[in-house]
């Protein structure tokens, strides 16, 4: 895992280093911030602050791209991961991209090696789909997907999914084979600025298979209907 980070980060540094020509022209170096969630949610368990929050800088092709998501609790840290990735543009609207993962939370700590593909689906759904392979043979794929119905110049509506699905058993981390969980939502936001769109919405989650057992077994709701209130932006 160790020589794989190491290769895969100098691999990055090279490419980038060498500045791509796009439509024969200048190829200026560009960056950008994503917020794609930070809300607060009403759920059976508390008020959490949720976290998605993407970033990338580079050139046209190329690009060095960073993902994070978390919650906290209470003041609690329950989840919390990092993405550091190389990204490469291999068709129009499509990135193919390759790096490591750290999860800090839940305990134990994990590194995972990270590839995937990100971008805009016929009928222009927002498209993610990443494997991870882990420490121990453990591997994880998750697709997430978002559409957006622009109702009026200001208000757009975004019914968004993701799931996710594990190679073996983690007790000690409450995770099951086969399909973990699922999560569901739909966010009605309005577009102050196309820069910064406060929302309101509902989002559905649901453990599932052994994941839900481990949960159960541990005093834990394996499904969870909740009521949300955030922020969307960029810079």
């Amino acid at each position: 895992m160790k020589n794989l980070t190491i290769n895969i980060l100098i691999l990055s540094s090279m490419i980038m280093g060498t500045p791509a020509i796009a439509g024969g022209g200048d190829d200026p170096l560009l960056t950008m911030v994503q917020v794609d969630q930070l809300e607060k949610r009403d759920t059976s368990s508390g008020y959490p602050l949720v976290w998605e929050i993407q970033g990338w800088a580079g050139y046209d092709l190329n690009k060095l791209t960073f993902k994070t998501k978390g919650e906290r609790v209470n003041d609690e840290t329950e989840s919390a991961e990092l993405q550091l990735l190389y990204s490469k543009a291999i068709a129009p609207y499509w990135d193919l991209q390759a790096g490591i993962r750290h999860d800090f939370n839940p305990k134990p700590s994990q590194n995972w090696a990270a590839i995937g593909i990100q971008g805009l689906a016929p009928y222009f759904f927002e498209t993610d789909v990443n494997l991870f392979v882990g420490e121990s043979g453990q591997t994880n794929i998750r697709l997430a997907t978002e559409y957006e119905v622009m109702l009026t110049q200001k208000l757009v509506l975004s019914p968004e999914a993701e799931i996710n699905l594990f190679g073996k058993n983690d007790r000690e981390r409450g995770i099951g084979s086969g399909v973990s969980d699922i999560e569901l939502g739909l966010r009605l936001r309005y577009e102050i600025r196309r820069e910064f769109s406060p929302y309101i919405g509902i989002n559905w989650e649901r453990k599932l298979g052994q994941t839900a057992s481990y949960a159960r077994d541990d005093g834990e709701v394996t499904n969870d209907t909740q009521l949300v209130m955030g922020i969307k932006g960029w810079f």
